[in-house]
């Protein structure tokens, strides 16, 4: 390294020297100098020169002796820091090596760690699911049944069996350890729950026995028959057939007995063919047959009955024992007996779908299995009353007691009774219809001709009233297309047999007055019972407010029959034939004014008689009274205006006829 230090300071010494010895030999050559003297002085110069320099360096030896030491010594140091640091970048190569390969380490143990992680819970769960715990022996093999512990230890033997059969298919071999006992101690809880079960349906055979005890005690270990029913499904089978067997003796048994009870309180009187709406109403023949006066009327009136589809749908039922001294008609019956039904088997239905654990077609197939001969029964029971029944509103009740409860059934999510309901109204409605049609065909065979000649209200007229008013009054609300039908026949028939009736009478008057008392009763009985907007009452009204018209102009005419033509011919010419007109009746004219001047006020007071004597309701007669004279006094204005000027002086004052007609005002 000093050798290089050394040929660069001689590179520069020359390169200067050179420089100088060009400027010299220039000055040289300018001044004309002697070459050769002049290269002997310069040798001379170099010569003092180099002496001179080599004394400089034998003075200097020392120190550069020292300077050479020195130079050595960095070149050692140096020489060992090149090496130091090679064998540094040596290391650090190794270090970096190390490095990668501890990172590849890291990286390999992190997801090893990873795995273990990944697998440690699976595993853990398969040794815990897999392996057959003291406690679980324990509790399978001594625990009775109805204890806390046994339905915990069985829902965890449930399990491993079920796990167990998983891994078997994915052919663990630890299956193999734990398949025999787990296969005993199934063994065992299945004797045990079987015993159980049998027992509690068992109890359900006592006599007097309230079924539902057994019942909700079965239901808190349903799980039982799931276990026996995943695990074991002849015992399943033989569980559920002990219990449909037992329950279907039980309700077979209980609803024979109280339809039996039963139709001991049901009225002896009974309507039959010959207590028809059209039937004549004699004091020789009851409607019933052995039948008190006092329950003639419900054969065309509700009462009461109506309350069976209201405030005693879901009454208490009837306890024959405790009611032994009453007497109900079969409506009643049928609501108790349907009503029981619908507890029993709504609860029946919704503990075979929880206890067994069946849905939809299933269940369906159960219940029948066991509610099956009992609704027989009860269907055979109303086919029986069905066959001889004339009692229509009782057959209507009964219709309308079965859409109710097959509502009721259906807001408590049962539809196991649909099919039993559709039976019963497959069973009522033809026997219903043919009622109502002999009661219609009653009436149309009525012979006006032999009947009472009565103006007032007719008997068959105050059964149709009673009849329709309780036909509308049990349909509001649920409409029957079939009903509405026979009631307009029905209307039609009596609206039919009214007008044959009237013609019974000569006078027109006496027509009208018959007609216009009828229709006023059937409509004053449906305003009262039913609501305003029924067709039975709009019909009526609208005859009613027709022949009420036409009662007016009938009682006018023979008291002021005169005045009423004047009026009506006069009114259809035009003012000049009207003022011709008077020319040539001008007498008539007079003459009439004259007539009524004298004699309105006696007029008036023989219409108030007439119209009161002739319509037994006072409400009715003062309605009619009321028309007839506001009508009068219309006549009266319309009079007042075609009539000349010196004929309407002669005409009585307004003021007064008012003040006459107010004495006729009725307060009712």
């Amino acid at each position: 390294m000093s050798s290089e230090v050394d040929a660069f300071d001689d590179s520069e010494t020359q390169m200067a020297h050179e420089d100088l010895e060009d400027d010299v030999v220039q000055e040289v050559l300018t001044m004309g100098t002697d070459l050769r003297q002049y290269s002997r002085q310069i040798e001379k110069e170099l010569k003092e020169v180099e002496n001179k320099s080599i004394q400089d360096y034998i003075k200097e030896s020392q120190n550069i002796a020292s300077l050479h030491n020195q130079i050595d010594a960095c070149d050692n140091i140096l020489e060992k820091m090149e090496s130091m640091l090679l064998s540094f970048k040596t290391d650090l190569g190794s270090i970096s090596s190390e490095i990668l390969y501890l990172q590849r380490k890291s990286v390999a143990m992190s997801q090893q760690l990873s795995n273990r992680q990944v697998i440690r819970g699976p595993l853990s769960q398969f040794i815990e699911d897999m392996t057959v715990s003291e406690a679980l022996i324990m509790g399978i093999m001594d625990c009775p049944v109805t204890e806390k512990e046994f339905l915990t230890q069985l829902q965890t033997l449930n399990h491993k069996i079920n796990f167990v059969k998983e891994q078997s298919f994915k052919e663990a071999k630890s299956c193999q350890d734990v398949k025999e006992i787990l296969e005993k101690l199934k063994i065992k809880a299945m004797s045990k729950i079987r015993t159980y079960l049998l027992e509690q349906i068992y109890k359900f055979r006592k006599p007097m026995t309230n079924y539902q005890v057994p019942q909700n005690n079965m239901l808190k270990y349903k799980f039982f028959f799931e276990f026996v029913l995943a695990n074991e499904r002849n015992v399943a089978e033989e569980i559920c057939g002990e219990y449909v067997d037992t329950m279907s003796k039980i309700y077979y048994s209980y609803f024979k007995s109280y339809s039996s009870r039963l139709t001991k309180l049901q009225f002896e009187e009974a309507a039959t063919k010959d207590d028809l709406m059209g039937v004549e109403d004699t004091a020789g023949r009851g409607i019933f047959h052995k039948t008190p006066l006092k329950h003639r009327g419900t054969v065309f009136s509700i009462g009461t009955r109506g309350d069976v589809l209201n405030s005693q749908l879901e009454a208490p039922i009837i306890v024959p024992h405790t009611a032994s001294k009453t007497r109900y008609h079969y409506e009643a019956l049928f609501r108790s007996e349907q009503y029981a039904l619908v507890d029993n088997a709504c609860r029946e239905y919704l503990f075979l779908s929880e206890f067994f654990k069946v849905r939809g077609t299933q269940a369906m197939d159960i219940f029948d299995q066991v509610m099956g001969k009992t609704l027989h029964l009860l269907l055979k029971n109303l086919q029986s009353f069905v066959d001889d029944c004339y009692d229509t509103i009782a057959l209507f009740l009964c219709l309308h007691l079965v859409m109710r409860y097959q509502l009721t059934c259906h807001k408590r999510a049962v539809p196991a009774l649909d099919k039993y309901w559709d039976n019963l109204t497959s069973v009522i409605w033809p026997r219903f219809e043919y009622a109502f049609q002999l009661n219609i065909q009653s009436i149309k065979d009525c012979d006006p001709w032999k009947l009472n000649k009565d103006i007032g209200p007719h008997y068959i007229t105050r059964r149709y009233a009673e009849f329709s008013a309780a036909m509308v009054g049990v349909g509001e609300g649920f409409p029957c297309e079939g009903a509405a039908q026979l009631l307009a026949e029905l209307r039609e028939a009596v609206q039919c047999f009214l007008l044959r009736m009237a013609a019974v009478f000569v006078q027109r008057t006496q027509q009208l007055v018959f007609l216009i008392n009828n229709y006023d009763l059937v409509l004053g009985v449906l305003m009262e019972r039913t609501r305003d907007n029924s067709k039975e009452a709009e019909s009526f009204r609208e005859k009613l407010n027709a022949r009420s018209s036409e009662y007016v102009e009938e009682v006018l005419s023979p008291h002021f029959g005169g005045i009423i033509q004047l009026v009506k011919e006069t009114e259809a010419l035009s003012d000049k034939g009207q003022a011709e007109y008077f020319k040539q009746h001008e007498g008539t004219a007079l003459a009439l004014v004259e007539a009524f001047t004298q004699c309105w006020k006696n007029e008036l007071s023989s219409i108030n008689s007439e119209v009161l004597r002739s319509f037994p309701s006072l409400v009715l007669g003062g309605a009619l009274l009321q028309r007839t004279l506001t009508q009068f006094v219309q006549y009266y204005h319309r009079l007042h205006k075609i009539l000349p000027a010196n004929a309407r002086a002669r005409l009585t004052n307004i003021h007064h006829i008012m003040v006459e007609i107010k004495k006729y005002r009725t307060n009712y």
